[in-house]
């Protein structure tokens, strides 16, 4: 029984050690493909993915998320609890079910892990969302959720989807474009940045509004150090 449970501890032990090596690597490595880009390629989707530093996007792209998904973005260290706070008192209250992940959540989820919602692979996601925090810095974590998130069928990042939209590289955006590929985020293969419906049209509206709020209470100043 010692014997087994050595065995055990010994295998926690390495599978910690492996997981922290794999972040650190992301901290200077891009990730070559995720889960997502993966299972396009299986089902014969055409993946479209151009990585481009954060110095070679427009600024208006992290303002549009921070304004759009994470406004306490550079506060957190991971996990905003006042978010996660508020989010539980509405789906308490019956209200419409909301989650609370942040932008450092989501880049752990998208860079190292699985689509599911189980405990295990939550559990999971919180243990590579405190990595990133720790070995990356803000600036990195932005590139790299900028980079892998999904924006469409076999769409991803943001280079990608600034092609596609909007015939231009993402350095070009206007503001109001980049909050309409933020607008797409939580439906990227419903939703069309380019030609918006209704809904989307007047929710990137209020991104757009957000990111100038962003910009010029220096909201995003985490990104740029």
């Amino acid at each position: 029984m010692t014997r087994i449970l050595g065995w055990a501890l010994k295998a926690v032990l390495l599978l910690v050690a492996f997981t922290i090596l794999w972040a650190l690597a992301y901290r200077w490595l891009n990730p070559p493909t995720t889960w997502l880009m993966m299972r396009d390629r299986f089902d014969g989707v055409t993946v479209k993915h151009d990585w481009v530093g954060l110095d070679a996007m427009s600024r208006h792209l992290p303002r549009a998320v921070i304004g759009a998904e994470d406004a306490r973005f550079c506060e957190h260290r991971g996990f905003d609890l006042d978010a996660i706070e508020e989010a539980y008192e509405r789906n308490k209250a019956g209200g419409r079910l909301r989650g609370a992940s942040t932008i450092s959540q989501q880049t752990a989820k998208n860079a190292f892990l699985w689509p599911g919602r189980t405990m295990t692979r939550k559990a999971i996601e919180a243990w590579f969302t405190v990595l990133i925090e720790f070995l990356w810095g803000k600036p990195r974590i932005m590139e790299v959720y900028l980079n892998i998130a999904e924006m469409g069928r076999g769409i991803y990042g943001v280079e990608a989807a600034a092609q596609h939209y909007f015939d231009k590289p993402a350095a070009k955006l206007t503001r109001l474009e980049a909050a309409r590929i933020a607008a797409i985020l939580p439906q990227p293969i419903e939703r069309d940045a380019a030609s918006p419906g209704r809904y989307t049209r007047r929710y990137a509206d209020r991104i757009a509004k957000r990111a100038r709020v962003v910009a010029n209470e220096g909201i995003d100043a985490c990104v740029w150090n």
